[in-house]
């Protein structure tokens, strides 16, 4: 339980808070404070967890208007404090982590009488490598990694000249910071790369430049922040290294997880591994090229010649092995004589993610050569470093080390990046679990074919389960959309969310019955794929002139179809998806509201959600199509696959969930203050001539329904 002091302390910031702000308290905000601050301030430590009930996580669901970035930052941060744990906020967005860090966290510490710090963590990719820096602007001669690789790509001419000074010399007199981010122009990718290190790369108090280095400066500042802000893929690629590296060990943690319905996609991002076959045979074909270079400059340090004189026949071996692989891949393919010209190339996926028994072999003996190119390069990596250290003698002078390390390092991560590929595809998969997922791709690439192997988990939950919930000191999961068909299951079946954790949907402030829901006469099955064109196309045409319309459509192919078909005067009132960037979409919309013109914007998937157009900025939803989703995609066709296999049914297990946070998260664009109302039209039929139509409704707010013209109570 809650102890008096800390309850004390969270209700009184509360009611500053209020003040300060002026804000209207909210039942359903109240809530969420008192569940987060029940479940994180019940663990007195993790021995007492383990002998309760373990409910150390809870999940809750906080529609638009709860308030919920001020209910978890109060209620969570008195208890971290008192625990002696440190306060990760990780989000799915960059807009929402702006929000959090400028406006939340500022309001917070000036009105709630709480004494903390704060500070924003990032990957050591989006800060500029000092040592690297250095060396680009002094032109870079004497790296061997530039004559060895970079020196073969564009190297940017003048303009990555200009732009390295014009860095190190804001970094230099303290005008900018390092973080890429900061900087205030677009810096191309292809030149921040010649600027950033990875974790292999990075030689940390080695470096000479260590004391001045922008990253552990980050760090350092981080060391004494009581919240860090962060996103979702830090939080998973800092597990995937362990827990610890970039930011505090799990253990010493309470994570927020806001947009917590993102989590499980990011997740099987980090776990999914990959490997194109030509890109892994120019880069061995270049370390082959400057094995010479290699020795001339490393072999007086005996180990590292006897690790180098180790690496020709590695290549000669593996070299074939990747031909079978790329042979063996087009046979599969059906592309035995290559690819055909196509822009998108060609993609196959193992039924049930079965390799045959011939890529099986292949991929055995690719991952034994791998797994010993890893770690001869490891060993040579952990040579040079040691070579950094005054203290340590290993033959080989610093000077000599260091502009190689971060090559090696390089290198070895490829080579790792291998050998995780290649042991999926050789691995059988567990008899009772999901099979992985495993497919081909081939494209092209300046008219070279390019083969590239892939597999995945189906689901991350197993590894969540183990190295997230199962480490953490405590966790909130929260976002607008957490459930479906109006339970948890479908989160807790793809997060790795236990039973006993705690659950619960909170009380939305708004008045939903200000809101219409429409099924009109005019919704046509999809399955009449004209006739619903059409029927969004007459529905288009009839469209109020004054109207602020979002429409949202599941296919950009259709989107086309129905804006080729609207008269010229109705489609000057457009504002299509892919014709500008989305936020000078919306500017352009809000503009013309303003005016008190109508506006229609035609979105995709991505339009529905993260679009915050409140008020007379949209009184009209509509969805021209239940967002289900096809499982085309490797991961989803695969697991679709083994859930027939086990006798269940994909579309109602899957796709149907699925449609329905989709379909919630679409109508919550049309209520986003509380004196918002309008209008949602659903020109689906599906969803009252189907079974699970139904369901999906009922999963709704309590909209006004109004069927085929005739209006019902929700």
């Amino acid at each position: 339980m809650l102890d008096e002091v800390l309850k004390d302390e969270i209700q009184t910031a509360y009611r500053r808070v209020l003040e300060g702000l002026e804000l209207t308290p909210r039942y359903g905000q109240r809530l969420m404070i008192a569940e987060i601050a029940r479940t994180l301030g019940g663990i007195e430590s993790d021995d007492e967890r383990r002998r309760t009930s373990d409910e150390h996580v809870c999940v809750l669901e906080a529609g638009t208007g709860t308030g919920k970035t001020l209910a978890y930052l109060l209620a969570a941060l008195p208890v971290a404090k008192a625990r002696g744990k440190r306060l990760v906020i990780a989000t799915a967005t960059v807009a929402l982590q702006e929000q959090v860090l400028h406006q939340d966290l500022p309001a917070l510490k000036a009105h709630s009488g709480l004494s903390f710090e704060y500070a924003l963590a990032k990957g050591r990719g989006r800060y500029v490598c000092v040592s690297r820096l250095d060396s680009a602007m002094e032109g870079g001669e004497d790296n061997p990694t530039l004559s060895m690789f970079e020196q073969s790509l564009d190297s940017g001419g003048d303009d990555f000249q200009k732009l390295v000074q014009s860095l190190g010399e804001a970094y230099g007199n303290g005008r900018w910071e390092g973080d890429r981010d900061s900087w205030p122009d677009a810096i191309d990718d292809s030149h921040w790369r010649k600027l950033t290190v990875d974790h292999r790369q990075c030689t940390n108090r080695r470096c000479g430049h260590f004391g001045a280095c922008a990253f552990f400066r980050a760090r350092r500042h981080l060391d004494t922040a009581d919240i860090i802000v962060a996103n979702h893929d830090l939080v998973l690629a800092d597990l995937a290294l362990g827990g610890g590296v970039v930011l505090p060990d799990p253990g010493d943690c309470l994570y927020v997880f806001d947009e917590g319905h993102h989590l499980p996609d990011k997740a099987l991002n980090h776990f999914t591994h990959r490997f194109a076959v030509g890109g892994g045979l120019r880069w061995l074909g270049t370390l082959k090229k400057s094995l010479s270079e290699l020795n001339q400059n490393l072999g007086q340090q005996h180990t590292l010649a006897r690790l180098l004189a180790t690496l020709p026949q590695a290549i000669e071996t593996l070299e074939p092995r990747l031909g079978d692989a790329f042979s063996l891949g087009h046979q599969l393919a059906g592309r035995p004589d290559g690819l055909h010209d196509s822009e998108d190339g060609a993609q196959h996926r193992f039924e049930m993610g079965r390799v045959p028994d011939a890529m099986r072999e292949v991929a055995e003996t690719l991952v034994t050569i791998f797994g010993e190119l890893s770690r001869t390069l490891e060993s040579m990596s952990d040579i040079l470093r040691e070579s950094l250290d005054p203290e340590k003698n290993t033959g080989l002078p610093r000077e000599q080390a260091e502009p190689w390390l971060p090559l090696i390092a390089l290198l070895h991560g490829r080579a790792l990046e291998a050998h995780a590929l290649w042991q999926a595809f050789a691995e059988p998969d567990p008899v009772d679990d999901p099979p992985r997922a495993r497919w081909l791709l081939l494209e092209r690439f300046g008219g070279e074919p390019e083969l590239t192997f892939s597999a995945s988990p189906v689901s991350a939950a197993h590894t969540l389960a183990r190295s997230l919930w199962g480490r953490c000191h405590g966790a909130v999961v929260t976002s607008a959309t957490l459930t479906a068909l109006g339970r948890f299951e479908r989160l807790q079946e793809r997060a790795g969310l236990a039973n006993r954790y705690r659950y619960q949907r909170l009380p939305s402030p708004f008045d939903y019955s200000r809101a219409i829901l429409s099924v009109p006469p005019e919704a046509v099955d999809p399955a009449d794929r004209d006739g619903h064109e059409r029927a969004i196309v007459d529905f288009v045409e009839a469209l109020g002139e004054s109207e602020a319309v979002l429409m949202l459509f599941s296919s950009r192919a259709q989107l086309r179809g129905v804006e080729k078909a609207l008269s010229r005067e109705r489609r000057e009132r457009v504002l299509a998806q892919d014709r500008l960037p989305k936020r000078e979409l919306v500017e352009r919309h809000r503009e013309r509201v303003d005016k008190g013109e109508g506006s229609i914007l035609f979105g995709l998937a991505s339009f529905a959600e993260g679009v915050d157009l409140p008020g007379d900025y949209l009184t009209h939803v509509v969805i021209t199509r239940l967002p289900f989703a096809v499982p085309d995609d490797p991961v989803g066709a695969t697991l679709a696959e083994w859930i027939e296999s086990q006798g269940g049914n994909p579309f109602m297990r899957i796709s149907v969930p699925d449609a329905s946070i989709k379909l919630v998260q679409a109508c919550g664009r049309l209520i986003r203050k509380e004196a918002d109302e309008g209008r949602i039209t659903l020109l689906d039929r599906r969803v009252l001539t189907r079974r699970y139509g139904r369901a999906l409704l009922d999963a709704l707010p309590p909209f006004t329904r109004e069927i085929d013209g005739v209006r019902q109570s929700s």
